[in-house]
C-alpha cells in the first residue's frame, strides 16, 4: 500500500509539475506576443495620443473609460438580443433558448419597465458611485500614468478582481435571499423567472449599490488600477452577467446554465464562478440536472437542448 501511495505522488506530482510548466510557457509565450508582436508599441502609442488629447483631463478620461465604455459594451450586446427577444429571430439565436417556451417572443410591457430600471440604475446608482470611486482612487494615487500596464499585469489583475468579485457576490447575493431582505429587495429581479440579458442590472437600487456594483468596484480599487485596465474590466463584466442572463446558450460563449438555474429555482448556484456553491453545497440539486450537464461551453451548432434534453415528464 505504501509503495502505491508513492507511485500515485510521484505520478500526481510529474502531471501537476508538467501541467504548470505547460500553464506557465503558454501564457509567458501569449503575454509577450500580444505585448511585443500584436502591432508593436501600437497600443501605448494609441494611449499617449488619447491622453494628450485629452490634455491630461482625468476626469473626462475616467468617466469615458469606466462608464461610457462599459456602457456601450452592454447596451451594444444587449441590443443584438433584445431583436431576437422581442421578434424571435433570427433563428441562429433563437433556437439555442435555455426555457423553452419562456419569453418567445418576451412580454413588452415587462421589458420596458425592465429597461427603465436598468437605465436609472445606471445614471442614478453607477454613476454616482464611479464618481465616488474616482474621488477615492485619486486619493490613494494617480490611476491615469502614461505608461500602460504590461498584459502580464492585466491578467494578474484580472485573476484579483474575479476573486473578489465571486466572495462578495456571493455573500451579498445570499444575504439579499434572506427572507426579510428578499420580500423588499431581490424579489424584483426574480420577477423574471426566465431572465433575458437586460435583467442582469434589473434590481432593486440598495440591491444594485451591494451586489452588482459593489463586487465590481472594490478589486480595481485595492489594485489603484490603471483606467484602461478598469475600462476593460467593467466592460467584460457587465457583457458577462448579461450572457449569464441572457437565456441562450449559444456557442463558443460561456455557459448561462448556471445562473438561468437559480432564476429557474430561486435557492440554488448564488455565485458567479460556482466555486463557493460548491463549498457551501449550494448547487447540490442543480448537479443532479440535465441543466449541469449542459453547463459547458457549447463547441458546436447543435443546441445542447437537443442534444441533451429534458427527460420527458411523468403523466400524473
Amino acid at each position: 500500500q505504501g509503495e502505491k501511495l508513492w507511485d500515485a505522488l510521484k505520478i500526481s506530482a510529474y502531471v501537476f509539475s508538467t501541467g504548470l510548466l505547460m500553464f506557465t510557457a503558454i501564457v509567458n509565450s501569449a503575454s509577450w506576443f500580444m505585448q511585443n508582436i500584436t502591432l508593436g508599441n501600437f497600443w501605448q502609442t494609441a494611449w499617449l495620443k488619447f491622453y494628450d488629447w485629452m490634455e491630461g483631463d482625468e476626469w473626462t478620461i475616467f468617466l469615458l473609460g469606466a462608464a461610457l465604455v462599459p456602457a456601450l459594451a452592454f447596451w451594444g450586446f444587449n441590443g443584438i438580443l433584445l431583436v431576437a427577444d422581442i421578434t424571435g429571430k433570427p433563428t441562429f439565436i433563437t433556437r439555442y433558448r435555455i426555457q423553452l417556451g419562456k419569453n418567445d417572443p418576451v412580454d413588452t410591457k415587462k421589458l420596458r419597465q425592465a429597461i427603465y430600471t436598468a437605465l436609472g440604475n445606471q445614471f442614478f446608482i453607477s454613476l454616482p458611485m464611479l464618481v465616488a470611486m474616482f474621488h477615492i482612487m485619486q486619493w490613494w494615487g494617480n490611476t491615469f500614468s502614461k505608461e500602460l500596464p504590461t498584459f502580464q499585469w492585466f491578467l494578474v489583475e484580472l485573476s484579483i478582481f474575479t476573486v473578489i468579485e465571486e466572495i462578495l457576490f456571493y455573500y451579498s447575493h445570499r444575504l439579499v435571499h434572506h427572507p426579510v431582505l428578499y420580500k423588499h429587495i431581490h424579489k424584483k429581479h426574480h420577477e423574471w423567472t426566465a431572465p433575458i440579458g437586460v435583467v442582469s442590472i434589473y434590481a432593486h437600487p440598495i440591491e444594485h449599490i451591494v451586489s452588482n456594483t459593489l463586487p465590481v468596484i472594490t478589486g480595481p480599487m485595492i489594485m489603484g488600477s490603471h483606467i484602461v485596465s478598469i475600462s476593460a474590466w467593467f466592460s467584460l463584466a457587465l457583457v458577462t452577467t448579461s450572457i449569464s442572463h441572457c437565456g441562450y446558450h449559444l456557442p463558443f460563449l460561456p455557459s448561462p446554465e448556471f445562473h438561468d438555474f437559480h432564476h429557474l429555482k430561486f435557492n440554488q448556484c448564488y455565485g458567479v464562478l460556482g466555486v463557493l456553491d460548491y463549498l457551501h453545497g449550494t448547487d447540490r440539486m442543480f448537479r443532479q440536472t440535465k441543466a449541469f450537464e449542459r453547463h459547458k461551453v457549447l463547441l458546436g451548432l447543435t443546441p445542447l437542448s437537443e442534444s441533451i434534453p429534458e427527460p420527458p415528464k411523468r403523466a400524473e
